[in-house]
């Protein structure tokens, strides 16, 4: 069944006769049919929260108490919790005050608040070519996009394989990796297994384990590879 954009939404339901009737979705159950990710929600921060939160963490790395950053601003005790915990909007006068006294930029307040908003934008045809393992034997890597920042890392390809391009079956790498089949045909090995792959075909594994393009076809092949990974900690 789909769904469109302003129109009614309905489900099924048999009659005691056994044929199949439409009823009108309740509004609860078609907000659980909104997305098919199982990924949990994103728990809402408000530029209070964010604020707050660096304050806090600034302020613990200065080895400064609540009552030692709020005395030296020249504001309560009371108020600076209340900033921390994202209760109030301070004011840009308080903001400078809070600021100068633990000796960082007014708009390093924010970055916790900004970093949410990494985003990478690469317009058709302008990816990024980049030397790989297997750049020497004819496998052509245009990186698509990259976020700077998150525990996670993701590293969206585009990859074509020339005419002259040779198997390499020994990549390995943490994470996990996804191949979408874009253009030409290609045998692609993962572990012990072998899967022929054409257009329109996926593939989803992990990549720890040893894989590439076993056997290639004479024209030239594309496909898109989305590597993802835990960024090390810093």
């Amino acid at each position: 069944m789909t769904l469109r954009c302003g129109s009614p939404r309905f489900g099924r339901r048999h009659s005691a006769e056994g044929s199949a009737i439409s009823v009108p979705v309740d509004s609860a159950d078609a907000d659980d049919l909104a997305t098919g990710s199982a990924a949990p929600a994103v728990a809402e921060r408000s530029l209070e929260k964010a604020l707050g939160n660096q304050i806090r963490t600034i302020r613990r790395q200065h080895d400064l108490s609540v009552a030692d950053l709020a005395g030296a601003a020249g504001i309560s005790n009371g108020m600076l919790s209340k900033i921390e915990n994202g209760g109030i909007s301070p004011s840009l006068s308080t903001l400078q005050s809070i600021s100068g006294v633990l000796q960082v930029t007014l708009s390093s307040l924010f970055a916790s608040f900004e970093e949410r908003q990494d985003c990478s934008y690469v317009p058709a045809g302008q990816g990024l070519t980049i030397d790989r393992r297997g750049t020497k034997v004819g496998h052509v890597y245009q990186l698509l996009g990259h976020v700077l920042r998150g525990d996670v890392a993701v590293e969206p390809y585009l990859i074509t394989l020339r005419e002259n391009a040779e198997a390499h079956t020994s990549f390995h790498h943490s994470g996990v990796e996804f191949l979408y089949m874009l253009k030409g045909q290609v045998h692609y090995r993962h572990g012990s297994e072998v899967y022929h792959l054409a257009p329109g075909d996926a593939l989803l594994f992990d990549s720890s384990a040893q894989h590439g393009p076993e056997t290639l076809a004479d024209e030239e092949t594309s496909y898109l590879s989305v590597i993802v990974y835990p960024r090390a900690a810093s």
